[in-house]
This record gives structure tokens, sequence and C-alpha cells, in this order.
């Protein structure tokens, strides 16, 4: 759902971003019927939702990615056991939402590695065991269609003001 929202947000807004969905299970898999409907209801029906399949998280994904966004805390918690290094640049969408509004929009000239860095100042490791509402967007899968249409709505949310603060 991310990947499908995120990337129609940024070309409405004509900006030069790549986004890729990966995950933590193996690749290959196509996009739920309830996922395709809940993203066609909020307008997100381009013909790459067919096409989708999964994709398995690689280390190389982790080495290339400018930023690396998860919907729950494990899925950072994947990427930065894999690779330290990517810790500054890994969040929850929620997580980096929450911090970037208190930070404030990235400035016109600001490096994106520069305002990400103001952005995590205090934030350690230990923020993320566990699982939080507050950082966890919830997974619809084995639910009813609503959980689905709830989950891109809260997506959407959270994908408009993450392009409003990054790319202001």
């Amino acid at each position: 759902m991310a990947e499908a929202i995120l990337s129609e947000l940024v070309r409405r807004r004509g900006i030069p971003a790549e986004i890729a969905a990966v995950g933590l299970l193996p690749g290959g898999v196509p996009m739920p019927l309830e996922t395709r409907d809940a993203l066609r209801a909020l307008h997100y029906d381009g013909p790459q939702l067919a096409a989708h399949r999964s994709r398995e998280l690689s280390d190389a994904d982790i080495g290339s990615a400018d930023l690396i966004l998860g919907l729950a805390r494990d899925h950072v918690r994947e990427v930065v056991v894999r690779m330290p290094s990517a810790w500054d640049r890994t969040f929850t969408l929620k997580e980096l939402v929450r911090r970037a509004e208190s930070v404030g929009p990235r400035l016109p000239d600001q490096e994106l590695s520069s305002w990400l860095a103001a952005v995590s100042l205090d934030r350690t490791r230990q923020d993320l065991l566990g699982s939080s509402n507050a950082d966890d967007v919830a997974d619809p899968i084995g639910g009813p269609p609503s959980g689905f249409e709830h989950t891109a709505a809260e997506i959407e949310g959270l994908c408009v003001a993450l392009c409003a603060l990054v790319w202001p």
C-alpha cells in the first residue's frame, strides 16, 4: 500500500524520487485483492497494482536507499540488525512523521541526510523494542475489507504528511 500511495504522491508533485517496496518474507506474491480494492477506493488504481509482486529485502536495498521506511518496528529492527549503519535513515513511517513534525520540514537546500540526523537526534535503539500503536501501522491481513480501507487511509495521511515534510 505504502509504495503505491507514496509513488503516486511524489509523481503528482513532480518529485524525482524512486520508491520501492520490499518485505521480510520471500517475494513473488501478488498484491492481495483487498489491498487493491482499498487503494482503488482512494483513487490509487494504476496498472501497476495488478502487476505488483512482492520483493524480499536485500542488503543491496538497504545499502542503496537514502531513506528506509517500515510500517512496524520489527521492520526497522530487521534492517538495523542487518546493517547497523542504516540506523539514521531507517524509521517506521509513523515515527518519522511524528519526529519530523516536531523538528519541522526539510529546508529547500538541506541534504536529506542532514535533516534525517536532526529528526533522529534524541532517538535510541531501545525506542524500537516491542510494538507500539505510536509507531506501527496495523496489518490488516486476515481481517475484513474495512481493515484494509482503514489502513490505506492511515497510510495515505502519513504519506501526505511525509511529502510535506521531506519535500516542502
